[in-house]
């Protein structure tokens, strides 16, 4: 073998081994019929000889669709309007449903230790826990901080079981709220008798529950009245009856007083003592003579607006709470059903 083929042959081994790593360095092609969208791929044309090379290139218009196709897909995958309004209402209900659920834990909270501290739950008085305002509070704050805990993990874990639960304990409370709007505008008339039947239940029981002592020292106090009808009501107290031995016997309540504190800074426990004995004209210089039902109907009448406001404003963030879980419900259906197709 001569030094000229050598060499031939050595510069021909070179040159395809340089051919074969630039090969490898290319991007890959598309093999068989495979091309990529808004792409154009040349024919791969190979030959015989070994000194052929695969050759493939790309059209200049390559250029403007693959832009225009990537500038699509960003655009795709960009949040929406709808999707930020979606966020915004989901977390939303979950943090009103949160404060709510303090606050029904609050009120359970605050109902217990009264119905506790009292020893509502003692034989002797069990008979009257019916009517005591902090079981009323117990169970306002059970109701508020079940359904609002219910309304917080289920929007915050998207749980539809929950959700449906809250939504449709939410529409039957709507539902009965405005039923009794109804029925309270429709009896105006029994009203009053409910009224004097539960001030006349809380004067009988003025000595023994501190909570219904309150509640009533604070409508005689706030609208100058004393017992239900007229005064002489509260001889339906065994303390304040005539007939009583002690020395409340014949006697109203210091709030009934004119000038309970008699320039004073505490309130003179004894200033109602005897007056039941007194004639009306005697009686009138030292407690209020009328009752508290005329005065209660009166502060309905003067503030009946600002009550229909407040009815109103709470019914509203009720239903406003009801379409916004009912349209949280049908994006997650949406989205499942979606991820179920894909």
């Amino acid at each position: 073998m001569g030094p000229f083929k050598f060499i031939r042959r050595f510069l021909l081994f070179w040159e395809r081994r340089n051919n074969k790593q630039k090969d490898e360095n290319k991007p890959l092609i598309p093999k068989g019929d495979i091309k990529p969208a808004g792409s154009y791929i040349s024919h791969v044309t190979t030959a015989d000889n070994p000194g052929n090379q695969i050759s493939s290139s790309l059209s200049n218009n390559n250029e403007g669709p693959t832009r225009s196709t990537s500038w699509t897909s960003l655009r795709s995958t960009a949040p929406s309007t709808s999707s930020w309004t979606e966020y915004l209402l989901k977390y939303l209900l979950i943090t009103s449903n949160l404060l709510f659920t303090v606050l029904g834990m609050v009120t359970l909270v605050v109902g217990l230790w009264g119905l506790v501290n009292k020893e509502s739950f003692a034989q002797e008085k069990i008979g009257g826990i019916g009517t005591d305002p902090m079981l009323f509070f117990s169970f306002l704050g059970f109701v508020l901080t079940l359904l609002s805990f219910t309304a917080c993990v289920g929007a915050l874990r998207e749980n539809q079981c929950l959700l449906r639960i809250f939504s449709w304990a939410l529409l039957f409370l709507v539902v009965v709220q405005v039923l009794a709007v109804i029925i309270a505008y429709s009896m105006q008339g029994q009203i009053v008798d409910y009224l004097r039947f539960g001030m006349l239940t809380a004067m009988a029981r003025y000595q023994d529950d501190l909570d219904l002592r309150f509640i009533t020292d604070e409508i005689q106090t706030g609208l100058q009245c004393c017992g239900a009808d007229t005064y002489r009501d509260w001889e339906i107290n065994v303390y304040f009856n005539c007939s009583a031995p002690g020395v409340l016997a014949c006697g109203v309540p210091p709030s009934c007083c004119v000038d309970p504190l008699e320039n004073g800074t505490v309130w003179n426990t004894q200033c109602g003592v005897g007056a039941l004995r007194l004639d009306e004209f005697s009686a009138q210089s030292v407690i209020f003579l009328g009752g508290c039902l005329n005065g209660i109907s009166r502060w309905i009448e003067q503030h009946s607006d600002a009550i229909g406001t407040v009815v109103v404003t709470l019914l509203g963030i009720q239903i406003l709470t009801l379409f916004i879980t009912s349209h949280l419900l049908q994006r997650i259906q949406r989205s499942r059903a979606q991820h179920d197709v894909y």
